[in-house]
Protein backbone atom coordinates (compact mmCIF):
# COMPACT_ATOMS: atom_id res chain seq x y z
CA UNK A 1 0.00 0.00 0.00
CA UNK A 2 2.93 2.26 0.14
CA UNK A 3 2.90 3.11 -3.63
CA UNK A 4 -0.64 4.57 -3.19
CA UNK A 5 -0.34 8.68 -3.51
CA UNK A 6 -1.40 11.24 -0.34
CA UNK A 7 -4.46 11.53 -1.97
CA UNK A 8 -5.78 8.20 -1.46
CA UNK A 9 -5.02 8.33 2.08
CA UNK A 10 -6.97 10.88 2.54
CA UNK A 11 -9.98 9.37 0.21
CA UNK A 12 -10.41 6.56 2.40
CA UNK A 13 -9.24 8.31 6.15
CA UNK A 14 -12.68 8.00 7.41
CA UNK A 15 -13.17 4.31 6.33
CA UNK A 16 -9.60 3.32 8.27
CA UNK A 17 -10.22 5.43 11.54
CA UNK A 18 -13.83 3.66 11.76
CA UNK A 19 -11.91 0.05 10.89
CA UNK A 20 -9.35 1.38 14.21
CA UNK A 21 -12.59 1.93 16.11
CA UNK A 22 -14.26 -1.00 15.61
CA UNK A 23 -11.04 -3.01 16.35
CA UNK A 24 -10.75 -1.09 19.72
CA UNK A 25 -14.66 -1.50 20.56
CA UNK A 26 -14.03 -5.32 20.23
CA UNK A 27 -11.33 -5.63 22.06
CA UNK A 28 -12.63 -3.47 24.81
CA UNK A 29 -16.11 -5.12 24.56
CA UNK A 30 -14.37 -8.62 24.93
CA UNK A 31 -11.49 -8.22 27.63
CA UNK A 32 -14.52 -6.87 29.22
CA UNK A 33 -17.00 -9.86 29.41
CA UNK A 34 -14.17 -12.19 29.16
CA UNK A 35 -14.50 -11.62 33.03
CA UNK A 36 -17.91 -12.53 33.55
CA UNK A 37 -18.74 -16.09 34.02
CA UNK A 38 -21.86 -17.89 32.96
CA UNK A 39 -24.17 -19.21 35.13
CA UNK A 40 -24.19 -22.77 33.57
CA UNK A 41 -20.37 -22.63 33.46
CA UNK A 42 -20.02 -23.85 29.85
CA UNK A 43 -17.19 -23.26 28.18
CA UNK A 44 -17.27 -21.58 24.95
CA UNK A 45 -16.62 -25.46 22.75
CA UNK A 46 -19.52 -26.73 25.09
CA UNK A 47 -21.72 -24.16 24.48
CA UNK A 48 -20.93 -24.32 20.64
CA UNK A 49 -21.61 -28.29 20.56
CA UNK A 50 -24.88 -27.54 22.54
CA UNK A 51 -25.99 -25.36 20.04
CA UNK A 52 -25.23 -27.08 17.31
CA UNK A 53 -27.05 -30.59 18.89
CA UNK A 54 -30.18 -28.30 20.03
CA UNK A 55 -30.44 -27.80 16.19
CA UNK A 56 -30.13 -31.76 15.14
CA UNK A 57 -26.35 -31.24 13.58
CA UNK A 58 -24.03 -33.95 15.16
CA UNK A 59 -21.85 -33.93 11.87
CA UNK A 60 -19.13 -30.31 12.96
CA UNK A 61 -16.01 -31.24 14.87
CA UNK A 62 -14.91 -28.69 17.19
CA UNK A 63 -11.08 -27.93 17.36
CA UNK A 64 -8.63 -25.61 19.52
CA UNK A 65 -6.76 -23.27 17.04
CA UNK A 66 -4.20 -20.36 17.86
CA UNK A 67 -4.40 -16.82 17.70
CA UNK A 68 -6.46 -13.96 19.81
CA UNK A 69 -9.88 -14.32 18.32
CA UNK A 70 -9.47 -16.07 15.07
CA UNK A 71 -12.07 -18.32 15.52
CA UNK A 72 -13.98 -19.42 12.35
CA UNK A 73 -15.79 -22.01 10.83
CA UNK A 74 -14.51 -24.31 7.94
CA UNK A 75 -17.66 -25.43 5.55
CA UNK A 76 -14.93 -27.64 3.66
CA UNK A 77 -14.09 -29.94 6.54
CA UNK A 78 -17.11 -28.80 9.00
CA UNK A 79 -14.56 -27.81 11.33
CA UNK A 80 -15.21 -25.04 14.06
CA UNK A 81 -12.11 -23.77 14.73
CA UNK A 82 -11.97 -21.89 18.33
CA UNK A 83 -9.19 -19.86 19.66
CA UNK A 84 -7.07 -20.15 23.13
CA UNK A 85 -9.60 -17.72 24.78
CA UNK A 86 -12.67 -18.95 23.65
CA UNK A 87 -12.63 -22.67 23.16
CA UNK A 88 -11.88 -23.51 26.86
CA UNK A 89 -13.13 -20.15 28.86
CA UNK A 90 -16.27 -20.12 30.67
CA UNK A 91 -16.67 -16.28 30.11
CA UNK A 92 -19.59 -15.15 28.31
CA UNK A 93 -17.41 -13.10 25.71
CA UNK A 94 -16.31 -16.72 24.78
CA UNK A 95 -20.06 -17.95 24.76
CA UNK A 96 -20.55 -15.40 22.57
CA UNK A 97 -17.90 -16.02 19.85
CA UNK A 98 -18.61 -19.85 19.79
CA UNK A 99 -22.23 -19.73 19.00
CA UNK A 100 -21.46 -17.03 16.52
CA UNK A 101 -19.20 -19.51 15.17
CA UNK A 102 -21.80 -22.61 15.58
CA UNK A 103 -24.11 -19.84 13.71
CA UNK A 104 -22.15 -20.63 10.02
CA UNK A 105 -22.42 -23.86 10.67
CA UNK A 106 -26.31 -24.14 10.84
CA UNK A 107 -26.48 -21.34 8.15
CA UNK A 108 -24.10 -24.01 6.40
CA UNK A 109 -26.42 -27.11 7.38
CA UNK A 110 -29.50 -24.84 6.03
CA UNK A 111 -28.00 -24.44 2.45
CA UNK A 112 -28.37 -20.40 3.88
CA UNK A 113 -27.77 -18.78 0.25
CA UNK A 114 -25.19 -15.73 1.08
CA UNK A 115 -23.30 -18.12 3.01
CA UNK A 116 -22.78 -20.42 0.07
CA UNK A 117 -22.13 -17.39 -2.19
CA UNK A 118 -19.22 -15.75 -0.19
CA UNK A 119 -17.53 -19.21 -0.33
CA UNK A 120 -17.91 -18.84 -3.72
CA UNK A 121 -16.35 -15.83 -4.00
CA UNK A 122 -13.42 -16.46 -1.88
CA UNK A 123 -11.28 -17.96 -4.72
CA UNK A 124 -11.66 -14.56 -6.75
CA UNK A 125 -11.95 -11.96 -4.35
CA UNK A 126 -8.13 -13.82 -2.80
CA UNK A 127 -6.97 -13.63 -6.88
CA UNK A 128 -8.54 -10.29 -7.59
CA UNK A 129 -6.96 -8.77 -3.86
CA UNK A 130 -3.63 -9.71 -4.72
CA UNK A 131 -3.44 -9.22 -8.75
CA UNK A 132 -5.51 -5.93 -8.36
CA UNK A 133 -2.71 -4.41 -5.93
CA UNK A 134 0.14 -5.53 -8.26
CA UNK A 135 -1.87 -4.35 -11.17
CA UNK A 136 -2.60 -0.83 -9.96
CA UNK A 137 0.89 -0.24 -8.34
CA UNK A 138 2.42 -0.66 -12.01
CA UNK A 139 -0.72 1.34 -13.76
CA UNK A 140 -0.23 4.13 -11.60
CA UNK A 141 3.45 4.60 -11.07
CA UNK A 142 3.54 4.60 -15.92
CA UNK A 143 0.62 6.15 -15.83
CA UNK A 144 -1.41 3.40 -17.43
CA UNK A 145 -4.84 3.51 -17.45
CA UNK A 146 -5.38 0.66 -18.85
CA UNK A 147 -3.84 -1.26 -15.80
CA UNK A 148 -5.19 1.07 -13.43
CA UNK A 149 -9.18 -0.32 -14.95
CA UNK A 150 -7.99 -4.29 -14.99
CA UNK A 151 -6.73 -3.46 -11.21
CA UNK A 152 -10.41 -1.88 -10.41
CA UNK A 153 -11.73 -4.00 -11.71
CA UNK A 154 -10.30 -7.68 -10.20
CA UNK A 155 -10.86 -5.54 -6.85
CA UNK A 156 -14.60 -5.42 -7.18
CA UNK A 157 -14.07 -9.14 -6.22
CA UNK A 158 -12.72 -8.44 -3.32
CA UNK A 159 -15.58 -5.67 -2.22
CA UNK A 160 -18.12 -8.17 -3.53
CA UNK A 161 -16.70 -10.37 -0.95
CA UNK A 162 -16.58 -7.39 2.06
CA UNK A 163 -20.24 -6.71 1.14
CA UNK A 164 -21.37 -10.26 0.96
CA UNK A 165 -19.80 -11.07 3.94
CA UNK A 166 -22.13 -8.28 6.18
CA UNK A 167 -25.29 -10.31 5.79
CA UNK A 168 -23.52 -13.68 6.96
CA UNK A 169 -21.86 -12.41 10.00
CA UNK A 170 -24.85 -10.36 10.94
CA UNK A 171 -27.86 -13.12 10.27
CA UNK A 172 -25.03 -15.65 12.25
CA UNK A 173 -24.94 -13.35 15.41
CA UNK A 174 -28.99 -13.30 14.92
CA UNK A 175 -29.03 -17.00 15.46
CA UNK A 176 -26.76 -16.75 18.20
CA UNK A 177 -28.21 -14.69 20.50
CA UNK A 178 -31.59 -16.40 19.92
CA UNK A 179 -30.63 -20.17 20.13
CA UNK A 180 -28.30 -19.72 22.64
CA UNK A 181 -31.56 -18.70 24.90
CA UNK A 182 -33.46 -21.35 23.89
CA UNK A 183 -30.41 -24.06 24.20
CA UNK A 184 -30.21 -23.43 27.75
CA UNK A 185 -26.92 -21.90 27.00
CA UNK A 186 -27.29 -18.65 28.81
CA UNK A 187 -29.98 -16.73 30.12
CA UNK A 188 -31.80 -13.23 28.20
CA UNK A 189 -29.79 -10.94 30.60
CA UNK A 190 -26.26 -12.63 29.60
CA UNK A 191 -27.42 -13.29 26.09
CA UNK A 192 -27.99 -9.31 26.09
CA UNK A 193 -24.38 -9.43 27.62
CA UNK A 194 -22.54 -11.92 24.92
CA UNK A 195 -24.81 -9.74 22.25
CA UNK A 196 -22.72 -6.68 23.05
CA UNK A 197 -19.29 -8.82 22.00
CA UNK A 198 -21.66 -10.00 18.83
CA UNK A 199 -22.58 -6.66 18.25
CA UNK A 200 -18.75 -4.89 18.38
CA UNK A 201 -16.97 -7.81 15.98
CA UNK A 202 -19.79 -6.92 13.71
CA UNK A 203 -18.92 -3.58 12.80
CA UNK A 204 -15.61 -5.01 12.04
CA UNK A 205 -17.00 -6.61 9.32
CA UNK A 206 -18.95 -3.34 8.51
CA UNK A 207 -15.38 -0.92 8.63
CA UNK A 208 -14.09 -4.01 5.97
CA UNK A 209 -16.60 -2.85 3.61
CA UNK A 210 -16.47 0.44 3.94
CA UNK A 211 -12.91 0.40 2.90
CA UNK A 212 -13.01 -1.90 0.20
CA UNK A 213 -16.03 0.19 -1.22
CA UNK A 214 -14.14 3.48 -0.58
CA UNK A 215 -10.47 2.03 -2.08
CA UNK A 216 -13.15 0.68 -4.90
CA UNK A 217 -14.21 4.52 -5.69
CA UNK A 218 -10.63 5.79 -5.67
CA UNK A 219 -9.21 3.25 -7.83
CA UNK A 220 -12.40 4.03 -10.66
CA UNK A 221 -11.83 7.50 -9.96
CA UNK A 222 -8.18 7.37 -10.97
CA UNK A 223 -9.11 5.18 -14.24
CA UNK A 224 -10.71 7.81 -15.10
CA UNK A 225 -14.08 5.47 -14.70
CA UNK A 226 -15.84 7.70 -12.38
CA UNK A 227 -15.59 11.02 -12.41
CA UNK A 228 -12.50 13.35 -13.50
CA UNK A 229 -9.13 11.73 -13.20
CA UNK A 230 -7.23 13.19 -10.20
CA UNK A 231 -3.54 13.05 -10.84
Amino acid sequence: MGFMPYGYYVFVAPALLLALLATVLTKITFSRYSRVGSRSDMTGAEAAMALLRSRGVHDVSIEATRGFLSDHYDPRSKTLRLSPGVYDSPSLSAIGVACHEAGHALQHAAGYGPLALRSALVPAAQIGNHAAYLLLAVGMGMNALALVKLGAILFSAAVAFSVVTLPVEWNASSRAKRMMVSAGIVSPDEAAMAGRVLNAAFLTYVAGAVTALLQLLYFLSRAGLLGRRDD
